[in-house]
């Protein structure tokens, strides 16, 4: 079938504390969540009505199940989530001290599934005839997800709406500089890139978010996206520049913010919309996000984010 949205990369379980403002070390309970980058966004994606599916791995334990039987429930297509025996699924904990404090610990040893991505489990023909085809820089970091990751983007054949999310996490690299080789021999392949100011370092070189939308364009990006925390976002094609001021609320949970930008980002762009619209729609679906404890079930659906927006002002400037 083709998809609107096709995501590649991380899958796990969240088990996040139930209280707020302590260390893991006197929490008493825990709440178990569906988790991983990609899979937030498709999951966020579904939430706006759009078909989506995720290619990844779990283990073939009662988590892994959790994650075939969640992803269902969110209307999430699972047929390209395979097992892998010998490897435990995923969890991960954070510590939250709001507004803005969310220490992530990860628990991917000895090594996580979704890393063991093979190039000739990619689905081809569904990874061609996507709408949209949703990758993450975490999933460059090891083989044989590396050469997994190019061989999709071969197929796919640098195609609208390819998008790479610059997604860095330190503990999954030996170095800054081993994840920018990686990132620089990626961006030729996809049209889109959306990172935070960290992220576009790691890709470019530079926390200025012009400067580094600027060379994201010049690496051969059509859509450079910037999220800039209390910043708000910038956004950049050859012929538009979009900036968006940051939303206030009180915050609760920031990890996932970015997971939610990236499906109503996803749900903007199949849509056609303006940049601004979908700068703006995208930064009130991360601003709602961070309202809410966990990650995948916390994505707002299309009615949520714009009752959110016609409750807010927020201006959006445009420079063509």
């Amino acid at each position: 079938m083709s998809y609107d949205v096709l995501t590649m990369g991380r899958v796990g379980v969240d088990i996040y504390p139930l209280q707020t403002g302590v260390g893991l070390e006197d929490v008493e309970t825990f709440g178990k969540f569906l988790g991983g980058s990609a899979t937030n966004v498709a999951v966020a994606a579904a939430r706006h009505g759009r078909t989506s599916a995720v290619i990844t791995r779990t283990g073939a334990d009662p988590f892994g199940r959790y994650v075939h039987r969640t992803l269902r429930e969110f209307g999430v297509d699972d047929a390209f989530v395979t097992a892998v025996p010998e490897l435990p699924t995923p969890v991960t904990f954070c510590e939250i001290f709001p507004p803005d404090d969310f220490p992530i610990w990860f628990y991917r040893y000895p090594k996580a599934p979704d890393l063991e991505i093979k190039p000739e489990e990619i689905p081809v023909a569904e990874v061609r005839a996507a709408r949209l085809f949703w990758a993450t820089v975490t999933g460059l970091c090891a083989e044989p997800s590396r050469s997994a990751h190019f061989a999709a983007w071969q197929a796919r054949g640098q195609a609208p709406l390819t998008v790479l999310d610059l997604d860095y996490r330190p503990v999954f690299w030996s170095s800054r500089e081993d994840a920018r080789e990686q990132v620089q021999a990626a961006l030729p392949h996809v049209t889109v890139a959306v990172g935070n100011l960290d992220e576009v370092d790691t890709a470019v070189g530079t926390r200025d978010a012009r400067a580094a939308a600027a060379a994201l364009l010049e690496a051969g990006v059509e859509l450079a996206v910037v999220k800039q925390g209390p910043e708000g976002v910038y956004a950049r094609t050859k012929d538009t520049e979009v900036e968006a001021p940051p939303i206030r609320v009180e915050v609760v949970n920031g990890i996932g913010a970015g997971d939610g930008f990236g499906g109503a980002l996803c749900h903007g762009l199949l849509a056609g919309w303006p940049l601004d619209r979908i700068i703006r729609f995208a930064n009130a679906a991360g601003a709602i996000v961070t309202t809410r404890l966990e990650c995948s079930s916390a994505m707002p659906t299309t009615e949520e984010v714009e009752n959110f927006l016609r409750g807010s002002v927020h201006d959006v400037a445009v420079r063509q």
